[in-house]
């Protein structure tokens, strides 16, 4: 009986290695071999000079000397913490507050399905066209300028993208403006889980609306806040489109909007692959750093 029982459950279990085999014939494929890839150039010389292909020859770990001595590098991650920074804080404080304001019953929202479906929109337009439109918008004859000029507010068209905090803030609201949404109903759906009876409990005992909110309300969202975080993150240190876009890949003013993933694609395109291996597991450390980072704040925040 044990060997028939036994002879079931691998049949069964069969279907299931089979069912789960195409995700890892597509993971290996388009993810483990191209990393492997990737950290294998990063050891070798290998760029076009001209019409010359130097390489690919050997180095050893000088591609990351090179990298890591230059100042660029950190100019560049400091350009793109900035602009996710700045896109991410007010990202996380207004979809904090819309969720509140959703998940309340005592406010009586009506039109909530609008609203909601409004606020996710942007998340659905690519980010390419959200830059192609800021950057009509924001131009000389555009109509953020010509409002402004016939206000009197300002005699000349303001150039946007020639000042280093319009260029970055311009940057950061439309991170913002595109991601505020999906993070609103990341949050909207973690306070409808709440149990009801914690806040009836909390009112009985005479807790006002802002103990609420900060001793029950934010530990239980306390994972779908690191989560949030930490996807944010990942998404802000992989920034490229936007700044790509509105400056035309320069990076104006001054390299000041210049992003790590804008360097790689430099480094891609003039066909440096050594660099660009090194630059991509450069990469890869600092976010899972900055990660590890995120999640031991938080646990010495719980244990404290």
């Amino acid at each position: 009986m044990e060997k028939k029982k036994t002879s079931k459950v691998v049949k069964y279990n069969k279907w299931g290695y089979i069912f789960l085999a195409p995700f890892f014939i597509a993971y290996i494929i388009f993810s483990f071999i191209p990393l492997v890839t990737t950290i294998y150039n990063s050891f070798f010389e290998n760029y076009r000079s001209g019409l010359k292909q130097i390489g690919p020859t050997f180095i050893g770990i000088k591609n990351y000397v090179s990298l890591l001595g230059a100042p660029e590098i950190w100019k560049y991650l400091g350009n793109t913490l900035i602009m996710w920074i700045g896109g991410f804080i007010p990202q996380i404080l207004v979809a904090l507050l819309l969720a509140y304001w959703f998940s309340d019953p005592s406010l009586r929202l009506k039109g909530q399905r609008f609203f909601k479906t409004a606020i996710y929109m942007p998340n659905l337009i690519m980010a390419s066209a959200f830059a192609m439109l800021f950057f009509a918008i924001t131009s000389d004859s555009g109509p953020i300028n010509q409002i402004l000029i016939s206000l009197n507010i300002i005699s000349q068209p303001y150039k946007f993208m020639e000042h280093i905090g319009s260029a970055r803030a311009l940057v950061a609201f439309m991170n913002f403006l595109m991601w505020f949404g999906n993070t609103t109903l990341l949050l909207l759906a973690g306070m409808l889980g709440i149990d009801s009876a914690l806040y009836e409990a909390a009112e009985v005992d005479g807790a006002t609306a802002s103990q609420i909110f900060f001793n029950i309300t934010l530990p239980i969202l306390k994972p779908i806040l690191i989560y949030v975080m930490v996807t944010s993150l990942i998404g802000g240190l992989q920034m490229y489109d936007v700044p790509q876009i509105l400056t035309n890949g320069r990076g104006n003013p001054m390299a000041t909007t210049t992003t790590v993933i804008m360097n790689l694609n430099q480094y891609l395109t003039s066909k440096n692959f050594g660099m660009g291996g090194a630059l991509s597991v450069f990469m890869f450390f600092v976010t899972a750093v900055l990660s590890l980072f995120v999640f031991r704040f938080n646990s010495r925040k719980e244990e404290g």
